[in-house]
Formats: structure tokens, sequence, C-alpha cells
């Protein structure tokens, strides 16, 4: 047998040296017949390796034609070579494939009874690390399908017992196990492995798997639950993360995937109480600390959110007591008629002494502010019997036949109630249509109930879509495009308006053009306290910076809009006065506005021909959510730009990564790190922060906020217009940078690179040299091999880990670092190590071995925050060649 082998071996190894290698090796099929499949493999390796893929084929076919069992024959093929355990076509791949198509052909070489049984045993074993495109074919080929159940069950249970849980639900899903399966066990390991894609598809096809699988990952939303007790139960997890199980990360998947397969959100209490109790507290920070919501329109939002659910009127009383007093708390108790027992010390005294006499004080307080407002915001000139609330299709001729003439100019807005962060598109509660001397209020949820009724579904949509077309009929808005992607959300027959609108005046791009030419348009944002001397200091409070509409209504009429009804439940019926004439207002003045801006649009800086620019151009035509969120965002200035065009024209002046200053959502953490890498000053959220902190950060601080996603609807109207920018979620973090660097036109030198350290954000640094910091190298080596640490303090992270890990190496600095003097007064050394005059301690035990031998490096740069040491090395090299497109040269710079 062995004189056998070696003639094998001589005779592969004189045919591959042969001048006509491929003549030689092509034996006839009867060579093969009754021979070890290996033989085979040797003859199709030999060929894959020469790329001849016509005559591989043609060998494959042939030598499985003489094989006496070809199915047994790929198994010892496979079992015995590595070639089919690599990504991609290998060749194992390439001779599975082709098996299971010369079997089609072949069908009487297919096996059945205990042979089949003793293949498909074996074909288990290899399918458990095998790649997955081999599974399908394999699975095929050996008719897993027909398989013994219980058998199969036996086999995922092994691997599954051994820790190959990815491997075993892999296999599961393959074979269609999962109806037989305990689908918290199976997917709990893969969900602690952050394998959720997986996890998905697991449960995919199974309507009551996804039921299980979402109940399972609410009740780990319960209060006290702690994840690492599931975890014990699993051993040698491997990408282990917990950081992906606190509440905030749990309650979004739970909602994608609520969402995804359409399941009822009530199996999930625990997710659904804690996004209300988030809703909660909003609604708390806007009321109590912007105070930008009515007394109103807050109760409204607390009601419709509170409910009948105890848990949540609980936490509303305890808001109460903290942000308000135990007279407020006791009223709601008294509104949500909870027992005594859940009520906090103090309460039910309080509740006893409640008096008629206080209501009526309040009542006198609020005509007071409102008598206040009516000075400081702007008013409808037209009499309040002027504006119309239309409920019924009869009611609505009036308003078609006074809107449809030829050479009208209307005001349009539209009013949706608040949705706080819910998935989905908002239904248009109410169109406002204004002319020159009367408003008609359209309640389409009414006109909606009516049509349904009445069989008049097409009337609504067709007057609607008519006056869009008409091209005679001047249409202002301001945002059109959301508003009418929001109108036809509501009402699908809209769906097209957008493309069929003429004779569209955005007053967005409008706003646009005059914040571009107004030096001081910004001004009108200062907070100005807009509450009379009279008021108590409870009620005191400073409005936040005008924006929007309402900044563009005081800087052409003078005064700003009165948004506090803005965030009203427009759903509910009937309307308050105060929302009635706020939904008047907001589409009137659009006709003030335009009238006074074509009179004499010199004034503020617009070109002459402002009508004739403006009448007649199409709106903007509202792309997919998705791409929306990818290419078009707001430039500092309020400009629209698109992100995948290069148009200088809506640009903001070039900027330093100095004069550049950003908070980063935690979504965004490797795109922070990369920006602090160029020297942008950035501020990053850690993992269990809301983001509806990177508001406050950028109120404070004044800074940009980046993110992306859904947070963006919520944050881009907590700040200043144009500073919050959406970044696509879809790209990698160095491509988010040059898009972020691009808008904003961040101009980067070769000097800001590494300005800043990577770990802290600290652009200050002391220069060590090299001889210097041997020495503490040296000392700090000592001492701990003497176990003298006691005043040697000692970084808390891992010292191969002193730059961050997202960069290819930590080895990078230039001499563009901000920096101290060699060795700066109030510098303080103990023992071995060198501790800056305010305790920080330079982490010199973190330097590799053999970094001090280079000679090539002569200084070390020291972090005077953190203590990170940094060094010139080849990483600069690389960032520069990344980010290319935004470096200036020393020669170019005109910042």
């Amino acid at each position: 047998m062995g004189a056998r082998v070696n003639y094998v071996k001589y005779a592969l190894w004189w045919q591959w040296n042969s001048p006509d290698i491929t003549q030689q090796i092509t034996p006839s099929p009867s060579s093969f017949r009754g021979q070890d499949p290996l033989l085979l493999l040797k003859t199709l390796q030999l060929l894959w390796t020469k790329k001849e893929m016509k005559k591989l084929k043609e060998e494959i076919r042939r030598g499985f034609a003489g094989l006496e069992d070809p199915l047994a024959g790929l198994l010892d093929m496979l079992e015995s070579s590595s070639d089919w355990k690599g990504k991609g076509h290998s060749l194992g791949y390439y001779i599975t494939t082709e098996l299971q198509l010369w079997i089609k052909e072949h069908p009487a070489v297919q096996q059945s009874g205990i042979k089949l049984k003793k293949l498909q045993a074996r074909v288990l074993r290899i399918l458990a690390h095998c790649p997955a495109n081999l599974l399908d074919p394999l699975i095929s080929i050996y008719q897993l399908h027909t398989a013994d159940r219980n058998y199969l069950l036996g086999h995922v249970s092994h691997l599954y017992h051994k820790g190959d849980y990815k491997e075993a639900a892999i296999l599961s899903i393959k074979l269609k196990l999962q109806p037989d399966q305990d689908v918290e066990k199976m997917c709990t390991p893969l969900l602690l492995q952050d394998k959720t894609n997986l996890v998905e598809d697991y449960v995919g096809e199974y309507p009551e798997l996804q039921s299980k699988l979402l109940q399972i990952l609410d009740t780990w939303c319960e209060p006290g639950f702690n994840i690492r007790d599931v975890t014990r139960q699993y051993q040698g997890l491997s990408r282990y993360k917990p950081d992906k199980f606190n509440r905030k990360m749990l309650s979004k998947l739970v909602f994608r995937l609520l969402d995804r397969f359409n399941v009822d959100p009530g199996l999930c209490p625990n997710v659904i109480n804690q996004r209300h109790l988030r809703t909660l507290n909003y609604l708390f920070y806007k009321r109590f600390v912007e105070k930008t919501m009515t007394q109103e329109n807050w109760t409204d939002h607390v009601q419709s959110t509170v409910g009948e659910n105890r848990w949540l009127q609980g936490h509303l009383i305890q808001l109460l007591i903290s942000y308000c007093d135990l007279k407020t708390a006791a009223r709601w108790v008294q509104h949500c008629n909870l027992p005594k027992e859940m009520l906090p010390y103090g309460v039910a005294d309080e509740l006893q002494k409640l008096q008629i006499q206080e209501r009526v004080e309040e009542a006198t307080k609020a005509d007071n502010y409102e008598e206040s407002k009516k000075k400081d915001h702007y008013q409808l000139p037209i009499p309040r019997a002027n504006i119309h609330f239309l409920q019924t299709w009869e009611e609505t001729l009036q308003c078609w036949e006074k809107v449809l003439q030829p050479g009208q100019v209307v005001g349009i807005d539209m009013e949706w109630r608040p949705s706080f962060g819910m998935v989905g598109k908002p239904r248009v509660s109410l169109l406002q249509i204004a002319l020159n001397d009367e408003v008609f209020l359209l309640d389409l949820p009414r006109l909606l109930e009516h049509a349904e009724t009445e069989g008049g579904k097409e009337k609504l949509p067709h007057f609607i879509q008519m006056l869009y077309s008409d091209a005679a009929i001047t249409k202002l808005g301001y945002g059109m495009s959301g508003d009418l992607s929001s109108l036809a959300a509501t009402w699908p027959a809209l769906k097209d308006t957008d493309k069929q609108a003429q004779g569209v005046v955005d007053l967005l791009t409008v706003d646009k053009q005059l914040q571009k030419s107004s030096i001081d348009w910004k001004k009108g944002g200062q907070k100005v306290d807009v509450l009379s001397p009279e008021q108590s200091n409870e009620d005191r409070g400073f409005r936040q910076p005008e924006k929007g509409l309402s900044l563009l209504v005081q800087h052409v009429l003078g005064k700003p809009l009165d948004k506090t009804e803005q965030l009203s439940n427009w759903e509910k019926r009937p309307l308050r006065e105060e929302q009635i004439l706020y939904a008047a207002s907001d589409a009137y003045c659009l006709l003030e506005i335009y009238e006074k801006l074509c009179k004499d649009p010199a004034s503020f800086g617009l070109s002459s021909d402002l009508t004739a620019s403006l009448v007649g151009k199409s709106s903007i035509k509202p792309r997919a959510k998705k791409q929306l969120n990818k290419q078009e965002v707001l430039s500092p200035s309020g400009q629209q730009c698109k992100g995948s065009k290069k148009d200088t024209s809506c640009r903001p002046a070039p900027i330093s990564p100095k004069e550049f200053s950003v908070v980063c959502d935690n979504m965004l953490q490797g795109l922070g790190r990369y920006l602090r890498c160029l020297g942008v000053d950035v501020q990053m959220l850690e993992n269990e922060d809301d983001h509806r902190k990177a508001a406050e950060i950028a109120r404070q601080e004044g800074r940009v906020i980046l993110t992306s996603g859904l947070p963006y609807q919520t944050l881009q109207s907590q700040v200043a217009e144009g500073r919050c920018f959406s970044v696509n979620c879809s790209e990698k973090a160095k491509e988010q940078a040059l898009q972020v660097l691009k808008h904003f036109n961040v101009q980067v030198s070769l000097a800001d690179i590494f300005s800043r350290c990577q770990v802290c954000n600290c652009n200050k640094y002391l220069k060590v040299s090299r001889e210097r910091m041997r020495q503490l190298v040296e000392g700090s080596r000592q001492a701990l091999g003497d176990g003298s640490a006691g005043c040697l303090a000692r970084s808390k992270e891992k010292p191969s880990q002193s730059c961050d890990a997202a960069m290819p190496a930590c080895n990078a600095a230039q001499p563009g670092y901000t920096l101290h003097s060699e060795w700066p007064e109030g510098l303080d050394q103990c023992g071995a190590s060198m501790v800056l005059a305010g305790g920080t301690v330079l982490q010199v035990a973190a330097i590799p071995p053999g970094v001090l031998d280079k000679p090539e490096l002569t200084d070390f740069y020291c972090c005077t925050r953190c203590g990170k040491v940094f060094w010139e090395g080849s990483h600069f090299g690389r960032v520069v060649s990344q980010f290319q497109d935004v470096l200036v040269t020393a020669g170019d710079e005109h910042l």
C-alpha cells in the first residue's frame, strides 16, 4: 500500500512539471471506478490551482460518474481536505454544487434506507463547521429534510451544549427545527453576543415564536432585572457585550421587532411603560425647564400618556413633587383618583386643604399672562368671526368657491399631534387655508369620517389636488415638502400631490436666502424675558431662541409668533380657543410676510425680481426617508445642502477645526473619535445617556449636535436651526467624518491632526525628551519590580491601549500640539513617576518596549489632563491619506 501511495505522489509530481499537464492528468472515467476518491480530489486540486475551470467542471462530472458511490465520495473529499472551509467559492463549494447539478441529471445515484442514514450522520458532523454557502447544497444532496427529526434535534442540542450557539441556530433555521425548540434557550446566548440579525432570522417565519421572543425581551426590561443573572447560565460566550443590554437599547430593539413583525404592543407592557415614562420626563422638561409648553397642552399630553396606568400615575405624582409642589401633586391625585396607599408622604394632608378660591386665583393669573403675551407676539389682523372651523362637506363648499379663483394668493399650513419619538408618519389633524380677509380651518379627521359614511371619499382629495396643481393660484407655505409628505400619509389618494404642485412659494427657501444675506439675522434668536414683572418667580422663565417661521415673522413683521400651542394635542376635540387662534395665525402670517417682501425685497437683501423668481416653481420633492437622512441636512446658517453634490453656492464660510465644536450622540462614538483625531472639539455621550442630553450640552456650550435616525427629529427641534446634523448611520465612521467636515466646510491643516488627545479631548501637551522619558520608564519598571508602587500611580486602563482602539496605531503626534514648557513649574516627581500640578500622572508605563530605542524619535508628548503618552509614527501618514480631500496646505489656508 505504501509503495502505491509513493507511486501516486511521484506520478502527480511528474505530471505537474510536465510541459502539457492538462493532457496527462486527465484519466479516463474507468480509472476512478472502485478506487479511492482522494485520487480524484488530487487531480481536481491541480486543475483548480491552474484555474482551468472548464476542464475542472468536465473532470468533476467524469470523476463522479466513475465512482461507485458519488455521495460517499464527496464526503471523503470534504473530510480529508481543508479547501472547502474558506469563505467564498472554494474548491469544495465548486465540487459540491457541481455534484448537486449532476445528481439532478442522474437521480438513480441517490441513496435510501440504512445507507442514506449513515451518509446523513457523516454530513451532519461536517455541517457544524462548514461555511454558510455549503449548507443548502449539502442539505439537498443528502436529503436531510427527510431525516429523523429527533435525530436532527439531538445533533443540534449537542452543538448547543458544546457552546456552538451560532452553529446550532443556523442549522436549526436551515432544517426548520424551530417549532420543536425552546426559543428562549436558543436565542438568549445569541442576544448576549449581539447576534440580533440571526435571532430575527430564527423567529422570522413563526409568529408564535416572534411573540415569545418579544415577551422574553420585555421581561429583561422589568425593574430590578440584572442581565448578569442570565449570563451565568452560558459559559464561554464570545463577543459578549453587556453594554447592549441597558433598558434604552433593549427598548429600541423591542420597538423595532414590534414594527417588523407587526405584533401587538400589549405583549410588552414593561417596554411600553418605560417608553411612556421617558415621554413623561420629556413633557416635564418642556414645561418646567424649557418653559415652551402651555399648561393646557402639557395637561392634555400628560393625561394621554399616563391614562389609567397606576404605575405611570405613581411616577407622575413623584415628578410633580420634584418639579412643582405638594398642592399641584394633590390636584393630580384627585384627578387620577389614586388610592391613599399610593400617596407619597404629605400629599394626603395637602389633598384635604384644596380650596376653590385657589383655582380662581390661578385662572386670574392665566388671564394676566395672556394679556402680556399679546404685547410681545404677532396678532391676527382679522376679526375672530372671520375664522371658520369646517367639519362637513357642505361647510367646505364656501371655502372651495373662494379659494379656487385665478390670481388668488393662499397661505397654507397643517397641524398634527406630536409623536414624541414614536415610529410612523404623523397624520394631519388640521388643514389651515388663509385668504386676505378670512381663514378656513379644515377638521380632517371629521371630514374623513364623513367622507366614509357619505360616499364622498374622492371629493376633498380632488379639491386639494386642484388647488396645488393650479399654476394661477399662488400657494404660500413654510417647509411645504414636509407638510405634503404628512398629508400623503394621512390620505393615500394625495401621495402624488407634491409632483403635480405648481405656483408654490415655500417661504423656507426665502428664509434661507435672508439668513445668508443678513449678518444680524441670528440676533432674533437671543433669549428674551416674555413674562410680565408682576408674575411670580415660580412662573417666571425665559423663552427659547426664536427659530423657523417664528424668527422669520419677527424679522419681517416685527414680532415673533407665539409657539406655545405648537405641541398641542391636535386630535382632541373640541379645539380650545387658543389652538384655533394659533392655527389661524400660522397660516395668515404667510400672507403678510409675502406681501411685505414683494413690496420692498431690496430692504431685506433680496433680489428685485423676488416674485418672478419664486412664483411658479414647484415644491421641493420629498425623497425617501432613508435617502433624505443621508443626503440632505441643514448647515449652521440654515442652508439646505445636498451631501452628495459639491454645491459650493450653499456652503458656509470655511472654518478651522479649532472653531468647530460638536457633541456626538452615543450611536456615533466612532465618528467622534475620527473628528477628535483631526483637531475638532468633540464631546461624546456615554452609552447610558439619553440622546436628549446632547441638546442640553449643545445649548450650554454652543456645540453642533451630530446624530442619526429617529433622535434627529427630536433633537433638531430643541436647538437653533442648522445646529443639528443627521449623519448617515449606514456609512463607516471615516466616511461620516468626511461628510461632516465637507458639509460644515471645516478645512483641516497638518497642524490640526492629533492636536487633541484621543482619550480625553484635551489640547494641551507636555513635551518630554527621549532621554528623560527613558529615565521615567526605567524608573517605573524598577518601581513595579520592587513593589514600591505607593508613590507610582498606575493607569486603570490596559497599558497597550494608550490611544483610541479604533485607530490603527497609537504612536502619532505632531508639532501642531499646544505644548507646555518642557519642565513646567509645579511639576512634582514622586519616585519614578511624574505628576503635574493638577494631579495628572503621566502614564509612562504604557510605552511598549523598543519604542525608546527608535533613533528617529527625539520627543514624546504627554496629555496634561489624562497623562496619556504619544509619539510620532506612521499613523500620521495614514490619517493624512484618509482625509486628503479636506486637508489644506499652508499656502492654501485662508481662515
